[in-house]
């Protein structure tokens, strides 16, 4: 296939991926009428925000979008924290079983949500811990995807770089943070992206762990949204859906160049 084969499949995908986006787009600042006036109308012209008021006077969108916000934020930073310290044990230390935890922490990668969920529900009901911002944040706190794709950035940062660090005088924490951390900062800003949008996102965990309206998150608003509207008010719908879309999409498109370095990231600069 010629490049102009390769850009004619890669613009066709594009336009796949982002064409219910846009559909979401539209739909939420169309006026009702025009919803059903036939055909599909991707440009609301004029476009109005009589769906978002809506919205804005039937639930309190803002705490919302708060509670995702804060649990999404605290459970990435944690979630990157663990996932540096796991790796820098892995690559640095050596002790007896270090490729088995290795190789136990890569199975709990494969291990659905749904498995871990009902345990862990019962643990935090007994430490009376359900309904609250613990709860939905403790059972996170660890990412075997992030242990893994750190460790392997780490082992590419080379070996007489961190010796010299050692000979110096520093300390395996200094030697994390001054050494190997901004070595391979894009990939932990990249895996932050993925991180804060999979919280954000989460909605089986907080649908089981919430029954607190002031502490539901987006996907629950959105979900409790629809069914009080019975699924037909479809401007108000989407309007909500796309309230939800955006913090993740700006995260993402605000940070996609680390993304990038992170694929192209072999070693030290």
């Amino acid at each position: 296939m010629k490049v102009n084969g390769w850009h004619l499949l890669l613009a066709i995908c594009l336009v796949l991926s982002f064409f219910p986006v846009l559909t979401m787009a539209a739909t939420a600042f169309l006026e009702t009428s025009q919803l059903f006036a036939g055909g599909l109308q991707l440009l609301p012209i004029p476009p109005t925000l009589d769906h978002f008021t809506q919205v804005w006077e039937s639930i309190p969108i803002l705490r919302y979008m708060g509670n995702s916000f804060f649990v999404a934020t605290v459970v990435t930073l944690i979630q990157l924290f663990t996932s540096i310290l796991a790796a820098y044990g892995f690559t640095q230390f050596q002790f007896r079983g270090r490729e088995f935890c290795f190789y136990l922490v890569i199975a709990s990668i494969f291990i659905p949500i749904q498995v871990t969920m009902l345990p862990n529900y019962i643990l935090l009901s007994d430490l009376e811990l359900v309904n609250t911002y613990f709860g939905l944040i403790v059972p996170q706190i660890a990412n075997g995807i992030g242990v893994f794709l750190l460790r392997q950035s780490f082992r590419s940062v080379p070996a007489s770089l961190i010796e010299s660090a050692r000979v110096d005088g520093a300390g395996d924490w200094r030697r994390l943070w001054k050494i190997l951390f901004p070595s391979v900062k894009p990939s932990v800003i990249a895996l932050g992206i993925l991180f804060f949008i999979t919280t954000w996102n989460e909605y089986l965990w907080p649908l089981l762990m919430i029954n607190d309206n002031d502490l539901m998150t987006m996907p629950l608003a959105l979900q409790e949204f629809i069914s009080a509207e019975g699924g037909t008010s479809w401007g108000p719908m989407m309007a909500v859906a796309f309230l939800a879309s955006v913090p993740p999409l700006a995260v993402y498109l605000l940070l996609q160049r680390h993304i990038m370095s992170s694929f192209l990231h072999t070693g030290v600069k």
